[in-house]
């Protein structure tokens, strides 16, 4: 029996100074001071009443937190893309729910967005009035670099409503409307891709690109004014593009361009020439895909009600534009129509890609192809215009992820055999090219690599109930679901093989597990019914006692990067079958590449890097180039010809019309067999008979475990162009005008005189 407790003690339970533990003076102060400098990221030269309080109030929340946890509810997970009934179904992901341990809330840094509103004309010039105001909340998340002491910033936005929203409903009693203008406002930073295929949903999207570039852009003119200040007070730009490059990644964030000529002009009443060249000198475009439908074409309406003044900076830099393409091609009315940021046929739309050209000092690909594509076709004008403007930025991967972390049984092995200098350095993995026929080290690399099949297996059986083969191969298809990247294609060859297995139980076959994931855009109906053709030839495959384990199919569901992580180093054949000349560049074939998996693909994207680096011979390639493709445009495609001329393609289309793998709705997949059969931009029949006779060869290899593991390593070594590294690199020296320094910060328990000396040698530099 426990002793009863003293007055003294039940006292002691109930103190505020035992809580907070207030007799260890030095305790306290320790924890508080920790507290400012990394939680609160201030020191006592810049920390204000408010710091110390929130320091000291985190103090205290120290000593609570144990009894805290205690009493937290439990929360139940919940997944945002689910399949259900082979369906892809959409479910909120409130990720957010717990906090973000990583980040930190920045209040003093909040700042006004401004949409709707009218532009008064004025002496002082025009002004963006009658606006409805969304604050945007801060967040900062600290990025480390690789053993270098060096953390970077990356500031995320959160959307607010400010306090005093339409008070005026209160007074009549309309609260509801009130309290709904506060949802619409937060919705913009709510809702992650919201669907565009109507008005509401393009609204949403517009609102949410414009609120990220306007609160980053005042964020990044608040400081530079911190340290360019004139005399007089005002702030001199003169320096702004050699101190701050913004890279446009694709034209999401292409309302920065007349953002910051809004700024310059409206506020910081610059004349629009100088604006106009700190501009273009500030921005650079990325381009990441050639489908004309990815290109985001606005309409005028909706930037008239959205963004007005905006729209009057748009027309103000296009005439310019104009005026200069009609003063080089005099008279040439179809070059300007082809040219201008404003598309007139129909609904009039702002082109954006138009916008970041003319508005960027360089543009470019993503790799060598993607790069050559736009330049020679889909913004050939602008290129001729100014060709020098035009470069290849081949797109890369970080190792220490995709390496390091999800596969670290090869990330070891390699240590062992060429040292770990690579980890900093891709391209020293040239060096395995020596161990190409060393006997161990092919012993050694197959091993990792059935040892991550086994774990994965283990995985899948667990979380999807399907008990696979973990000799079997491996055979994936891992991206989001399209058209152009023909996952089509590969479920037409599972088919094909189904056939073949059923025709013939006893002849030989090698075992195969096709695992296929991606997700759907939520108003995408054409993959959301490729999706659901798979998952039902899942159904019918893995359910044939006849088939048995000699094939078996498995769709990912919520496909995302800790998936990727375990999937990835399992992966025995790597797809990537996109159609010639539409894939930008791709950066799953890295990843694949440098985990170990052969590639089957088409030569698109860095596809044709790749073999060029590793060989065409260590890749499986196949199927039509570039040329190819066009001359069948130029032609005509015509589906029923290869569906007439081939006979198990003809089988396996008619099984899907016919209603094979739908036997409860045999029209189920009828909009997917009429846009193979009618209107396929991407022509999967075109190609169906040599991806099937190479993937007959893939087959043949694997039955050879030591040539196919000696072709793994081929490619291993030679992965070292596809570092992020090198990448960011060539941006850095190219683009930004940074060089690169391998300088580095001394750590925090050094004194501060070792900061200023690493500064003083960074300024010499």
């Amino acid at each position: 029996m426990a002793k009863p407790l003293t007055d003294q003690e039940k006292r002691k339970q109930i103190s505020i100074r035992g809580i907070v533990g207030v007799e260890n003076v030095a305790e306290l102060k320790k924890g508080f001071n920790r507290h400012l400098h990394f939680t609160l990221v201030k020191d006592r030269n810049i920390a204000n009443p408010r710091d110390y309080y929130f320091a000291l109030a985190h103090t205290v929340r120290d000593h609570l937190v144990g009894r805290w946890i205690r009493t937290q509810q439990f929360y139940y997970e919940t997944d945002p893309k689910k399949i259900r009934d082979g369906w892809q179904v959409e479910e909120a992901d409130d990720w957010l729910r717990h906090g973000n341990p990583w980040e930190k809330a920045r209040p003093e840094y909040m700042l006004p967005v401004h949409f709707y509103g009218r532009v008064e004309e004025t002496r002082e010039g025009s002004k963006w009035v009658n606006t409805q105001v969304v604050l945007a909340m801060p967040y900062d998340t600290p990025i480390p670099g690789y053993m270098n002491n060096t953390v970077n910033t990356m500031r995320l936005w959160s959307a607010r409503a400010p306090n005093d929203f339409n008070l005026k409903d209160f007074n009549v009693g309309d609260y509801i409307q009130a309290v709904l203008d506060r949802n619409l406002a937060e919705n913009i930073s709510r809702v992650l891709y919201p669907n565009d295929n109507f008005f509401e949903g393009k609204e949403l999207r517009l609102k949410q690109e414009y609120f990220v570039v306007a609160a980053t852009l005042q964020d990044v003119i608040r400081r530079f004014k911190t340290t360019k200040k004139h005399g007089s007070g005002r702030t001199s730009f003169e320096s702004f593009p050699e101190k701050v490059a913004i890279q446009l990644n694709d034209t999401h964030p292409a309302m920065a361009i007349p953002e910051l000529m809004r700024i310059f002009v409206d506020i910081e009443k610059l004349d629009w020439d100088t604006a106009w060249d700190l501009t273009r000198r500030t921005f650079a475009y990325t381009n990441h895909t050639v489908l004309p439908e990815a290109l985001e074409r606005w309409p005028v309406e909706l930037l008239e009600t959205l963004l007005p003044r905006h729209l009057q900076i748009i027309y103000q830099i296009n005439q310019a534009h104009l005026d200069r393409i009609a003063a080089f091609f005099p008279n040439d009315v179809n070059k300007l129509r082809k040219m201008s940021l404003i598309e007139e046929d129909g609904c009039k739309r702002v082109n954006m890609a138009h916008l970041c050209i003319v508005g960027s000092h360089a543009v470019n690909g993503v790799a060598e192809i993607h790069s050559n594509i736009i330049k020679t076709q889909v913004f050939k004008d602008f290129s001729e215009l100014e060709p020098k403007k035009f470069q290849n930025k081949t797109n890369g991967i970080t190792p220490r992820r995709w390496l390091l972390l999800c596969n670290p049984g090869l990330a070891e092995l390699i240590a062992e055999v060429i040292g770990e200098d690579y980890v900093k350095d891709l391209s020293q993995l040239q060096k395995l090219v020596d161990f190409v026929d060393d006997a161990a080290f092919i012993c050694d690399v197959s091993k990792v690599k059935q040892d991550n099949k086994v774990k994965f297996a283990q995985y899948l059986e667990k979380e999807y109930r399907v008990k696979i083969n973990p000799s079997s191969m491996f055979d994936v298809h891992v991206k989001r679901i399209h058209e152009y990247k023909r996952q089509v294609l590969n479920c037409l060859h599972i088919i094909t093989m189904y056939n073949r297995i059923r025709k013939n139980p006893t002849a030989p076959f090698v075992p195969r597990t096709v695992i296929i994931g991606g997700k759907a855009a939520p108003g995408y109906h054409m993959a959301k019914m490729i999706i659901k053709l798979i998952t039902s030839v899942a159904d019918v495959v893995n359910n044939d006692p006849v088939v048995g384990n000699k094939l078996k199919v498995i769709f990912l569901e919520n496909y995302r990067v800790s998936l990727a992580e375990k999937v990835i180093p399992a992966t025995d054949l790597s797809e990537q079958i996109s159609t010639a000349g539409t894939e930008a560049s791709g950066t799953g074939n890295m990843k694949f590449m440098l985990n170990g998996a052969l590639t089957i693909g088409t030569m698109d994207g860095a596809n044709v890097e790749m073999a060029e680096e590793a060989g065409e011979e260590n890749l499986f390639i196949f199927g039509m180039r570039v040329e190819d493709v066009a001359q069948i445009d130029k032609n005509g495609y015509d589906a029923m010809v290869y569906y007439q001329n081939i006979p198990e393609l003809k089988q396996v289309m008619d099984q899907i019309t016919s209603g094979f793998f739908s036997p409860k709705n045999p029209d189920l997949f009828k909009d997917l067999t009429n846009m193979l059969f009618k209107h396929d931009r991407f022509k999967v029949f075109a190609d169906f008979e040599a991806y099937i006779k190479c993937q007959e060869k893939v087959s043949q290899l694997y039955q050879n475990p030591k040539e196919w593991t000696k072709m793994v390593i081929k490619n291993i070594a030679a992965t070292g162009k596809f570092s992020s590294d090198r990448t960011i690199t060539e941006y850095a020296t190219e683009v930004w005008g940074v060089e690169p320094t391998d300088l580095k910060i001394p750590p925090p328990n050094e004194p501060r005189e070792a900061i200023e000396e690493t500064a003083r040698a960074l300024k010499k530099l």
